[in-house]
Parts: C-alpha cells; structure tokens; sequence
C-alpha cells in the first residue's frame, strides 16, 4: 500500500468530507420541514390531505435515488423554457441545487413515514389525558403528540440520517466534487484506486459512527426521566434484597 498517497490526497479527501457534510446537513433540515406536515397529512382521515401525502411517500421509498436525482438534474432540461419564464432555471441549472432538492425530497418522505408511525404509536392513554385537560387541534399536537413522537423516532430517524449522508456520495455522478467525486478523480489519476477508496470509506466510517453517537446523547438526555426511574428502581430492589 503507498501511504504517501494517501497523505497527499487527506486534505482534498477532508475538503470533499466538508462538501458531503453540507450537502447532508441542509437536505436534512429541508427534509425534516417537509416531512412533519406530511406526516400530519398521513394521519389525516380526510382522504384529500392523505391521498397524497402516501403517493408522495410511496414514489419518493419506491423509487431510488439515483433516479430521482437523474430526473432532477437531467430532466429539469426539457422544461427549460419553463423553468425560465417563472424564473427558477437560474436554479436548476446548478448541480449544487439539484442535489440538495432531490436528497431532501427522497428523506422527507423517509422521515415522513417514520412520524407517521411515531404519531401512531404515542399512547392512546396520554391523548386521552390532554384531551381531558381541554386540549385540541394544533395545542394537542404542539404539546403533546408530536414531542412524544420526536422521541418514539428518533433512533429510525438516526438511521435515515446516516444513510442521507452516505447517499450524498451519489451527487458525484452530477458533477459534484464530494468525498466520493474527489476519491475517484485522484484515483484516475494516480490509479491508486485501493488506497484512495479505502481512505474515504474510512472517513465516512468516523464521520457515520459520530452521528451516531451524537444521536446517542441526544437520546440520553430526553429520556432522563426514564432513566431516573430505572435508577430509582434498581435501587428500591437492591434495598430490598439487603433488607433479606
């Protein structure tokens, strides 16, 4: 293995890493934004609010990405004339742009589904208890099923992160210069294709193994109650089996 190849090419490598990142970081808050209404949309018993929330879900889970992201980028062409006169080509003529509309568009409806089935899942019980205390509509949501789904969520929803980031590595295909584009310039170029292939798997092993640990403590921190309650019953039990 030539080692100096890959110290010469960690800081294009790195740079790549800080493209993925971004790419990853602002397709996920898009997403995120689209994904609650239409999750809320998906609960919905009013079929014009649900009807197409699923057709969204199931064309953006049914399809893949690299399809998506070739009628995005590719498919904007045919409209360009349209595009034009509403003044959006300016837009769809930038691989940047392209990219983080067609990742975001896919992990909304990812995420959507992932609230739908938190929502489902918050306990009948404590619905009840809100809808007792004079709660509805939007003030039930707001306070009541939607925190409690965030954290019935999260750890399906650190999944989809993870692999919205390790899809990011397709937008090298349109022209994009992210970790993977970068790893496979230089290893053209040098046809050290092991060492550099290696290099950025490895990088995209540290980076995914931090989101997961970030999502660890945030997992830790909003379930502190329940963990204060297991610590009070492991003591009540380790009290009682002293006491014997």
């Amino acid at each position: 293995m030539d080692v100096q190849i890959i110290i010469d090419s960690l800081p294009a490598l790195l740079k790549g890493m800080g493209l993925t990142l971004q790419l990853t970081g602002l397709s996920l808050v898009i997403g995120l934004a689209s994904a609650i209404p239409l999750a809320l949309m998906r609960v919905s018993k009013n079929p014009l609010l649900w009807m197409p929330a699923y057709g969204y879900i199931l064309f953006f889970r049914g399809t893949p990405l690299l399809v998506q992201l070739f009628l995005i980028y590719y498919g904007s062409g045919q409209f360009h004339d349209e595009l034009e006169a509403a003044g959006l080509w300016v837009f769809f003529r930038e691989a940047y742009f392209c990219a983080v509309l067609s990742l975001a568009l896919n992990t909304a409806g990812y995420t959507a589904e992932i609230l739908r089935g938190a929502i489902r899942g918050v306990p009948h019980g404590e619905v009840e208890a809100a809808l007792a205390c004079g709660m509805r509509g939007s003030l039930l949501y707001r306070r009541i099923i939607l925190p409690k789904a965030f954290r019935l969520a999260l750890q399906a929803y650190s999944n989809e992160v993870v692999f919205l980031f390790q899809a990011t590595s397709l937008v090298s295909i349109i022209t994009l210069m992210d970790l993977t584009g970068i790893a496979r310039v230089i290893a053209a170029r040098t046809f050290d294709i092991y060492e550099l292939y290696i290099t950025a798997g490895a990088i995209y092993l540290c980076v995914t193994y931090g989101i997961l640990y970030v999502f660890k403590i945030v997992e830790h921190r909003w379930s502190g109650h329940l963990r204060a309650h297991d610590d009070d019953a492991v003591n009540e039990a380790t009290i009682i089996a002293g006491m014997h």
